[in-house]
């Protein structure tokens, strides 16, 4: 073990010698290094941030472990905070609404969840929608990442079964258990509808292979009209393909607020750090720099190579946010296609929040909801209007956790993917 762990270290030192031959080529001809910036933004933020960082991750992770303590029904009927009380109350109101909907559903969905590990992203995708279908009654259940398919298929006769059209994914079914279990049994296979502009191979080979595999629909998480007027998506249509969309929303079973939590951050930031989400970050520079706060995540030095995932923590995290900073990618600024997930779950904590334009927003959130910075010019001022302005702050705050909670969670979209799939017979 000791040898590998050399190796690994001897290879890391060549690839930064890479690195720095490579910054130092890009400085001499006069050319931006994207790659050299990115792997050193975390240089630039306040050194207070990474000081308190594992320290508030402990406490956080005690929180989780004894959520009992301080999420007891007394606390929330003795607390004065007006985000606190509403969360409740919207989200017993919701559970009371949707629990069990669908029991009666002849629907058995088996969801492939990946890895954490490999996919933060995914896996609070796939968990979350697969938690709301639960909750509203219908069989639904995951195939892990290192689990074979054909036990689940043997065991819970699934109906429907989907997954991604990625690589990583397919090539971890078995293909031809998935046929032999069809010969007999009624099964649907749903891929999602990615294109090569995303980042994905060729759209022309992979649906030549999803009709030799019989795949039945498709389903992806931007916006019905996005997928209409966007031309990319014609081939799916032409092969006559439904795609089934299903936005994010926010999973009240796991972000809500916490009584008596003091808000002693002056902001928060968790998620991967990655170089498409890089080219907006100039937004965030200013801010980083001078006030501490928190980040985490995956791609951020302070987290490591061994940073875990949980979503469960995360609501006391953001319990002690003053601001939620959130940013888009520049295709959700260009198109009007989502909201990141982050927009949901911050809302539904009450966490007041700062977010750039992207261009679906008007759709899904009325105005007043959050703070819009359209430049990073006016996105730094707001940070500190927010700090200097905390009624103001908590209104919007209010306002956003209404709406999230009344139209934008995954009860509403597990409900919404239970009709189309219904619909597809």
């Amino acid at each position: 073990m000791n040898i590998i762990i050399k190796i690994k270290r001897v290879i890391n030192k060549f690839r930064r010698l890479d690195w720095v031959i490579e910054h130092a080529v890009n400085v001499f001809l006069g050319r931006p290094d994207e790659k050299w910036n990115f792997y050193h933004f975390d240089r630039k933020v306040h050194k207070k941030t990474w000081e308190k960082h594992d320290e508030i991750l402990k406490w956080a992770d005690y929180c989780t472990n004894n959520a009992g303590k301080f999420e007891k029904l007394e606390l929330y009927e003795k607390s004065n905070d007006l985000i606190v009380k509403q969360g409740y109350y919207l989200i017993e109101k919701i559970k009371k609404e949707f629990k069990n909907k669908y029991n009666d559903s002849a629907l058995r969905i088996l969801i492939h969840v990946p890895s954490p590990i490999i996919s933060p992203a995914g896996f609070s995708l796939f968990s979350n929608l697969l938690q709301g279908l639960c909750f509203i009654g219908i069989k639904a259940k995951s195939l892990n990442w290192d689990q074979p398919i054909e036990d689940h298929l043997q065991s819970f006769k699934p109906n429907f079964f989907i997954t991604s059209d990625d690589e990583p994914y397919l090539t971890r079914i078995n293909w031809e258990a998935v046929t032999n279990y069809r010969k007999h049994s009624e099964l649907k296979l749903g891929l999602t509808a990615s294109l090569e502009e995303h980042g994905n191979t060729p759209l022309t080979g992979r649906l030549k292979w999803a009709k030799a595999k019989k795949v039945d629909f498709y389903y992806c998480f931007e916006d019905q009209k996005y997928i209409r007027e966007r031309k990319e998506y014609c081939l799916f249509f032409e092969e006559e393909y439904q795609i089934i969309s299903i936005p994010f929303g926010t999973n009240p079973l796991i972000y809500y607020p916490i009584p008596d939590i003091k808000k002693d951050l002056n902001y928060v930031f968790i998620g991967s750090k990655t170089m498409d989400k890089f080219p907006r970050f100039s937004y965030w520079e200013g801010i980083l720099s001078k006030t501490p706060g928190f980040i985490s995540g995956t791609g951020w030095t302070i987290s490591g190579s061994n940073f875990k995932f949980n979503q469960e923590r995360n609501r006391y995290i953001f319990a002690r946010a003053k601001v939620g900073l959130n940013l888009h990618l520049n295709l959700q600024m260009n198109w009007a296609c989502e909201l990141n997930e982050r927009t949901y779950t911050l809302a539904a904590c009450g966490v007041p929040q700062l977010i750039d334009k992207p261009k679906i927003l008007p759709e899904r959130f009325t105005n007043g909801c959050f703070f819009v910075g359209e430049s990073p010019e006016e996105y730094e001022q707001l940070f500190y209007y927010i700090l200097n302005n905390s009624e103001e702050a908590n209104n919007r705050a209010l306002k956003a956790q209404k709406e999230v909670f009344s139209k934008h969670t995954i009860f509403h979209r597990a409900e919404d993917f239970v009709k189309a799939l219904e619909l597809l017979g």
